[in-house]
């Protein structure tokens, strides 16, 4: 008997690499931290304890409590919520926003490509966190002020990456020859441009929403985000600033969790840009 095919054997696909699985079982616990806290504490992440606080990390506390004896675990668990809901929230304005203005201006060219590029560039030559900034003043501070500033400064990144991919699959054949059947210029563009331009697209709202967790963070931390006693990452790092000499587990647990949510979705992000 004839030895067996080697391709005839082989898996019909390539198994993902153990730190994207890492990447993807991380940032799913922290979603399911955001939708069910109850799952990983009973403990009130608001409501403080007489007589224990600054508590070291033990049996009864996994990390510890704070200066008012809350529960440390339950308001980083809770804090999952107002992070990364936030950061969905930056990177679906982002995403919507600044997709459907590289659409535009790739699709069309001309005086809306070169006006709509010329504000991209405006909007990149600011930092960031200047213009996070000013977006909080114009509209207030809060969580989902602060969501939204951040989501703004990142449609002039989603808004470059998506003309580029327009522009390259604009050339396509078949987009040439649905055009040249007859094909309206919407139609052809929701049906075949838009759908061949999403990867590097995807890709990088993953890219973005690890960047969205950590702006939320510094602007938690700066004082701009949510209020106290909301639990929210950069805000527990802020408060923890001050007893790091004595108590250090104030600023590195939720620290340790922003640090690992950026990390997974930055490898999530290689991931889908390796599908290209």
């Amino acid at each position: 008997m004839s030895g067996a095919n080697p391709a005839a054997t082989a898996l019909p696909f390539r198994l993902p690499p153990f730190s994207l699985l890492l990447a993807w079982a991380v940032l799913g616990l922290l979603v399911l931290c955001a939708v069910a806290p109850g799952l990983f504490t009973s403990q009130d992440p608001l409501q403080g304890v007489a007589g224990r606080q600054l508590e070291a990390p033990g049996a009864e506390h996994l990390l510890g409590t704070d200066g008012l004896g809350r529960d440390m675990l339950a308001r980083v668990v809770h804090g999952a919520r107002q992070s990364l809901s936030g950061a969905f929230l930056a990177v679906g304005l982002g995403l919507a926003a600044g997709t459907a203005l590289g659409l535009l201006a790739g699709a069309r060219g001309g005086f809306i490509d070169a006006a709509v590029m010329r504000l991209v560039d405006t909007l990149l030559a600011v930092p960031s966190l200047l213009l996070s900034l000013s977006v909080i003043i114009l509209l207030g501070f809060g969580s989902i002020n602060a969501a939204v500033a951040v989501g703004c400064v990142s449609i002039a990144h989603f808004a470059r990456l998506s003309r580029a991919e327009v522009l390259r699959v604009r050339r396509a054949d078949f987009v040439e020859a649905a055009f040249g059947s007859g094909g309206r210029f919407l139609p052809v563009l929701w049906r075949h441009v838009l759908p061949n331009a999403l990867t590097s697209v995807l890709a990088l709202a993953a890219l973005q929403f690890g960047s969205a967790i950590l702006a939320l963070a510094t602007l938690g931390f700066l004082g701009y985000g949510a209020p106290p006693p909301t639990p929210e990452w950069g805000l527990l790092i802020a408060e923890g600033r001050d007893f790091m000499a004595t108590a250090w587990w104030l600023t590195a647990a939720p620290g340790i969790v922003t640090v690992l949510a950026v990390l997974s979705a930055e490898r999530i992000s290689r991931g889908l840009g390796d599908r290209r």
